[in-house]
């Protein structure tokens, strides 16, 4: 899936295109060109169909799994306000999770699927979710960085050419930019409090940082998806033109709190670019491939939580079912 060679971008291009009929995929790029949705009973290639699923479902599960390290801070948040708005956050991220999977329902792939296929570690999510959260600053940290980035891909992405995938990813951006003023409330609150609350927020951002970097996914020159997805309008932007735009939106919101971050080359060029050490690439594959802190942890929770919910799907799949206790 990240292959670390370079591989020319026209050359994939054709390969995923080979076998369509030509009339209908120049009747579809046209479509595209104009700027149309592609609606599921519309023809698609099988490439476009392919990719989209592949990413919407990886979106959806990391709505899922990106919930539980806040999750666990629930109990545990300073005060019943903040308890309350992070609970509210928790429930949106996993409704987030069931408008995506429904978008990608109308491409061809059950739910059923789509979640076996997550708890067998068949699909991928977001990195970013297999890092722990140590401390009231990681998730204060999660909920208004790896939202901002977020938040730049799926108001980039709500413009493309799918549909379904666009009108979810509307109602998506406009809960997650409160979320994104709550994690910035608490990080802020943090950053000017007492020097053991900035210390602690600091620790975590320095934790952070490289997974935050990783979020926006491999370099263009080693990702194999990006030309064909630009082409068709699934992706919008490129993943590094999207780190650019977070580093452009929050490294001078971050200064301003006075805090800092672990990368001596983050600076801006003579052309308004931000330099930065290249990401570890090698680290970004083995936890996405499974080898993260809390991989097998993350993916056993939602294991459990598919069996102990069995019984209710299975109640209200079944006609007479034995769960219901008729009224005498």
């Amino acid at each position: 899936m990240y292959g670390n060679a370079y591989i020319d971008p026209n050359d994939k291009a054709t390969a995923m295109t080979a076998g369509e009929d030509p009339k209908k995929l120049e009747e579809f790029e046209a479509r595209i060109a104009r700027g149309e949705k592609i609606e599921p009973m519309d023809w698609m290639p099988k490439e476009y169909r392919k990719q989209l699923v592949r990413m919407i479902e990886q979106h959806g599960h990391s709505e899922i799994i990106g919930a539980l390290p806040e999750g666990t801070w629930i109990t545990r948040a300073p005060g019943f306000r903040r308890k309350l708005a992070l609970m509210a956050k928790v429930q949106d991220e996993v409704g987030h999770a069931q408008l995506l999977y429904s978008a990608a329902e109308t491409l061809g792939k059950s739910r059923e699927a789509m979640i076996n296929d997550l708890i067998t570690g068949k699909s991928k999510y977001s990195n970013v979710f297999n890092y722990p959260a140590f401390t009231w600053a990681d998730a204060c940290i999660i909920a208004w960085l790896i939202d901002a980035g977020a938040i730049i891909n799926q108001v980039a992405n709500a413009k493309g050419s799918y549909g379904p995938y666009c009108r979810a990813l509307d109602r998506i951006c406009t809960e997650e930019s409160f979320h994104l003023k709550y994690g910035h409330d608490n990080v802020v609150t943090l950053a000017t409090g007492t020097p053991k609350q900035r210390e602690m927020v600091q620790a975590a951002l320095t934790r952070w940082w490289p997974p935050i970097m990783h979020f926006f996914g491999p370099s263009d020159k080693i990702s194999n998806h990006t030309e064909i997805l630009m082409r068709w309008k699934v992706k919008m932007a490129t993943n590094d033109d999207m780190r650019q735009q977070f580093l452009n939106m929050y490294v001078p919101k971050i200064w301003d709190l006075g805090l800092t971050l672990p990368d001596e080359n983050l600076k801006k060029n003579a052309e308004g670019k931000w330099e930065y050490t290249e990401p570890d690439w090698e680290e970004f594959k083995r936890v996405i491939n499974g080898g993260g802190p809390c991989n097998a942890e993350r993916l056993a929770v939602r294991r459990n939580a598919e069996e102990r919910g069995r019984w209710v799907r299975e109640a209200l799949n079944t006609t007479e079912s034995k769960y219901i206790v008729p009224l005498a």
